[in-house]
């Protein structure tokens, strides 16, 4: 049974992802590197260091990984201060579906950055445990930020169900042995094999119902 609901950040309660690959692919060509055509869904649920590794040594930019980081990352913040990319009813399907569930938030954002949003969005108490996969050995798709957060929940991974949006992101819950809901974002949409990982697809978080969590069946 479902005790618990675990969203992803980026793509699922912010529309962040046009902001990143803005920010990364701008970065990259100041820097001397050269953006690749699948530099984006690559980086996609991969944690700080991975993607500053890999904008730092696959794409040319040859400054060291922490220092592309911390520059990408206040660009980031910048952004954010200046316009916050909430998808429609956020906020709102996160205090509903705390109604039924307990929630937590699973974000390949790191921990400043996720701060910032739950902060401007009013959300920071909405969730009892919050977990960026700088937090943890291996980002997504590994399952470690989705087996520490269902560890720190106090639940089976099999009592909770994880909300993603790509190819990464649902690998990663998946592999956990968490139920997975899979809502695409148009733009970026989840490779075909990840998507049909997915017990349940919605077109948008109005879809996000507890009536239709309960349908998702037992992953035992």
């Amino acid at each position: 049974m479902i005790q618990a609901v675990v969203f992803d950040l980026d793509g699922i309660l912010i529309d962040s992802e046009p902001v990143w690959e803005e920010v990364r692919r701008a970065y990259v060509l100041r820097h001397g590197g050269q953006w690749q055509p699948d530099s984006q869904s690559r980086l996609m649920g991969m944690s700080t260091s991975e993607w500053a590794t890999y904008l730092s040594q696959e794409l040319g930019v040859g400054k060291d990984p922490a220092e592309v980081a911390d520059e990408v990352i206040a660009e980031m913040r910048e952004r954010y201060e200046v316009d916050l990319p909430l998808m429609p009813g956020a906020v709102e399907t996160v205090y509903r579906i705390g109604d039924g569930y307990r929630r937590g938030l699973a974000s390949s954002s790191p921990r400043s950055l996720i701060d910032r949003v739950l902060e401007t969005a009013q959300l920071t108490q909405a969730f009892e445990v919050t977990m960026s996969t700088e937090e943890v050995e291996r980002g997504k798709p590994d399952p470690d930020v989705y087996l520490t957060i269902a560890d720190r929940l106090r639940l089976a991974p099999k009592d909770c169900i994880a909300v993603e949006d790509s190819s990464n992101g649902l690998r990663s819950a998946a592999a956990a042995g968490m139920a997975v809901v899979a809502i695409p974002h148009p733009t970026y949409p989840p490779q075909s094999d990840a998507l049909a990982l997915a017990d349940l697809t919605l077109n948008d978080l109005s879809e996000l119902t507890m009536e239709r969590i309960s349908s998702v069946p037992d992953r035992d």
